[in-house]
């Protein structure tokens, strides 16, 4: 019995090198993926029984693996060692996971910590919610735990894959846009010399719109890349919608800078670049004023579907 995974993947194929087969699938003996590996997972969950199941797998698997059984254990645990990937239950004694996800995820040392959330709950607001709270997989109660080490695998090694990309994001200009300016060498962004608090999403959707200034972007695209370490099949338009609203939001008086161009996408719309590029106005005036003038409109619907 294949996982999803393994489906999807032909272990013998020649184009799947080995080099990935090792890293992100291990070598397979007697058909329990076994490999040995510097990584550390935490996993949070208050059943312990289920905590030593995920455990022995991972283990099992190569990893080194600690748990802990509340959200007031979770900090201590991370101090003790970071890990490079955290197991979340949703249900926690003493807070929720949307909570602990959003505190890790709104750090400096932590916000990179690819998350799975493990929990009962399978409905498709919890799911919606648990996405825009920023975790990277959802996995539903009961559960393969081979599927579980597979999807620890992948996610560890998209993660180490797409830190290359990260820090070329990182290392990339400033950007600066009247009283707007950010701050790729810091994750940070400033309005009037004030600093905007942003969670990782909202700012990567920032700089990517910033960065094509009056061009219009599908909302593929903005998964394609605020997204990166997730599985982008999950990632709904609507979770996109919510996320620029809340962007909107903490722009204030700049907000309009965020144009929703109906049945596309979004676009940064700053005048100035005009006289800098023109072929940048020359592509946002393909759209068609009609649509401009409906973009208020459609940014209300938007916020009362997320809402």
């Amino acid at each position: 019995m294949h996982s999803p995974l393994e489906k999807i993947i032909n272990l013998d194929s020649p184009k799947f090198s080995t080099y990935y087969q090792r890293v992100l699938l291990g070598e397979k003996k007697d058909g329990i993926v076994s490999q040995k590996s510097d990584h550390h997972v935490l996993v949070v969950d208050d059943e312990k029984d289920l905590v030593n199941l995920v455990q022995y797998n991972l283990e099992k698997a190569g990893y080194s693996v600690a748990g802990v059984h509340s959200g007031a254990d979770v900090q201590a645990a991370i101090l003790e060692k970071l890990p490079d990937l955290i197991i979340l239950d949703l249900m926690l004694p003493d807070r929720s996971g949307y909570d602990i996800c959003k505190d890790l995820k709104s750090s400096a040392s932590t916000k990179f910590i690819p998350i799975i959330m493990l929990t009962a709950r399978s409905s498709e607001y919890n799911r919606i919610t648990g996405f825009e709270c920023g975790v990277e997989d959802y996995v539903i109660k009961p559960f393969s735990p081979k599927e579980l080490v597979l999807r620890v695998k992948a996610l560890i090694a998209r993660s180490t894959f797409k830190q290359a990309q990260q820090n070329s994001i990182i290392d990339g200009p400033s950007l600066h846009f009247g009283a707007l300016s950010i701050f790729p060498d810091e994750h940070s962004v400033m309005i009037n010399n004030e600093l905007v608090a942003l969670n990782a999403t909202e700012y990567k959707i920032l700089y990517f719109l910033a960065s094509h200034p009056n061009r219009v972007q599908t909302r593929e695209r903005l998964i394609q890349y605020a997204w990166q370490n997730h599985d982008v099949t999950e990632i709904l338009d609507r979770t996109v919608d919510t996320q620029v609203r809340r962007l909107r939001v903490k722009l204030g008086e700049l907000k309009e800078m965020i144009q929703t161009i109906r049945g596309t996408g979004y676009c940064f719309y700053f005048k100035d670049e005009f006289a800098k590029n023109p072929d940048a106005s020359l592509s946002f005036s393909e759209v068609s004023a009609n649509e401009k003038d409906a973009n208020e409109d459609h940014s209300n619907e938007e916020d009362s579907m997320a809402e």
